[in-house]
């Protein structure tokens, strides 16, 4: 088992508009899609509470590549995108992790 951190820095402002779609829209693409999330945080004490993390679950690079991909293309996906960042874009960069546990993790 592999994890993905993923840290989506936004626009001033932005947070709300980012985690109402991946509460409303996101999530249900991605179980259509098969992608596991190991949860979801924002900052309460920190750098930026502009930011949002997560953990993604794969059993394997070749099947995050491949449920990735076919999420990124997938109709509903760029459709509701686009309609969320009608008033402008919500995430201004990116940071991607992809972890591997330790032998002495709690988490495998």
């Amino acid at each position: 088992m592999i994890h993905e951190l993923r840290i989506y820095h936004c626009l001033s402002g932005r947070l709300p508009a980012l985690l109402n779609r991946f509460d409303t829209i996101t999530l249900k693409i991605w179980e259509r899609h098969g992608i596991r999330q190991a949860g979801f945080w924002t900052v309460a004490v920190g750098d930026s509470n502009q930011d949002l993390y997560y953990l993604l679950e794969w059993e394997s690079l070749a099947e995050r590549d491949e449920k990735w991909a076919a999420f990124q293309a997938d109709p509903e996906w760029i459709e509701k995108r686009a309609q969320t960042e009608a008033d402008g874009p919500i995430v201004e960069t990116i940071s991607n992790l992809i972890l591997q546990p330790t032998n002495f993790s709690s988490v495998k």
